[in-house]
């Protein structure tokens, strides 16, 4: 046969170098392939079916109390910087979301941020969008895509209520917030009843007593909701016009019973509850020396509360086993209502409407 002429030659020979590149070059592309990723495992953080608790959490003056990610429970919302998850979610009303970016590639763990938006005017005064200001010594606000939302500093903005039937706010000197008082025109006796606290007519229920402006203020709420509390005033009512701390022991009403069961038919709330029987009262192993039938403010099944709106302070002589004897201070209920100035409204937008110094956030 012979051998192919030498043009024939090297053109298979080039063909041969070719087909061994490509080969060679098939071969280091498959070796140096990534090899395929190991999948992930993702925190659960929503359990079904739901478990809450019995009484929504507390949250903060302008923290949200919204519904979890998880369509549950009721929970306070995330704020700007705060770790988010699917369940815990940024709070909405401030304009805030979960970012999620820097968590790659799992995405289960973000960072509440700021939506972007417009900012808003106050009183001639631009604030960025999710920026938080004092426009007054009354307010804390905060700026959301273009609306203002505020939380009152003055936690006594609106009037008394029953006990007071001409309420008035009046600018205290020296002071941010007004403060309501009864409007009477009739001249204020030096001992005002025993069922309006002195606070409600502030300067005008005031005593000369040798040179001394005698001065008393209301007494502090009962330091227990159930049993045996205390409740604390400042009083200069004495003889050297000092201002001195006077306490009284107070009881709502007893833990051990359930008031509800007391409740009648059709009806939400209970406003007071007395037992029976008398009773003595206990301090320390030491019994009172008389028994005693006191009334108790109730309770009610829907979101209001009951409290004391009519009470005096009785002197109650106790006997203890080693033969002492002492006095203390008692409330004595004689009258509750209930009421819903229990809320403590989380949304900061919500209760704008029923303040009555609405108008001034802008002033």
């Amino acid at each position: 046969q012979g051998l192919p002429p030498p043009f024939l030659r090297d053109a298979l020979q080039a063909v041969f170098v070719c087909l061994q590149a490509t080969a060679q070059s098939s071969r280091g592309m498959s070796s140096t392939a990534p090899a395929p990723t190991e999948p992930y495992g993702r925190a659960q953080y929503c359990r079904w079916p739901c478990e809450c608790p019995r009484a929504p959490p507390r949250c903060a003056a302008g923290v949200s109390l919204v519904t979890d990610g998880c369509a549950c429970c009721k929970a306070c919302a995330k704020q700007r910087g705060e770790s988010c998850t699917e369940a815990d979610t940024c709070d909405f009303h401030r304009g805030l979301y979960c970012d999620y970016s820097r968590d790659r590639p799992r995405y289960e763990i973000g960072v509440c941020a700021q939506i972007v938006g417009v900012g808003c005017v106050l009183n001639g005064v631009r604030y960025k969008n999710g920026e938080t200001f004092q426009p007054n010594c009354k307010y804390n606000c905060t700026c959301i895509n273009g609306a203002v939302g505020c939380v009152p500093m003055c936690t006594n903005s609106r009037p008394p209520l029953v006990w007071c039937p001409n309420p008035k706010l009046i600018k205290m000197a020296g002071k941010c917030c007004e403060q309501w008082i009864c409007d009477d025109s009739r001249k204020i006796r030096k001992t005002s009843p025993r069922h309006i606290s002195s606070a409600a007519y502030e300067g005008e229920d005031e005593a000369w007593q040798k040179n001394c402006i005698v001065h008393t203020s209301p007494w502090s709420p009962c330091s227990k909701t159930c049993g045996l509390g205390i409740s604390t005033r400042i009083s200069n009512d004495n003889q050297q016009c000092r201002l001195l701390k006077e306490s009284r022991l107070c009881n709502m009403r007893p833990c051990e019973v359930d008031i509800t069961q007391h409740i009648k038919p059709g009806k939400k709330c209970l406003a007071v509850y007395r037992a029976n029987e008398p009773m003595n009262y206990t301090i320390s192993g030491c019994v009172s020396k008389i028994p005693y039938r006191p009334k108790y403010c109730g309770v009610c099944t829907d979101n209001r509360c009951c409290t004391p709106y009519k009470s005096k302070t009785i002197e109650v002589r106790f006997q203890c086993p080693d033969g002492t004897e002492f006095s203390w201070k008692i409330m004595w209920i004689n009258a509750c209502f209930c009421n819903l100035n229990c809320r403590n409204p989380n949304d900061i937008f919500a209760d704008l409407a029923h303040y009555y110094d609405y108008s001034e956030i802008a002033n």
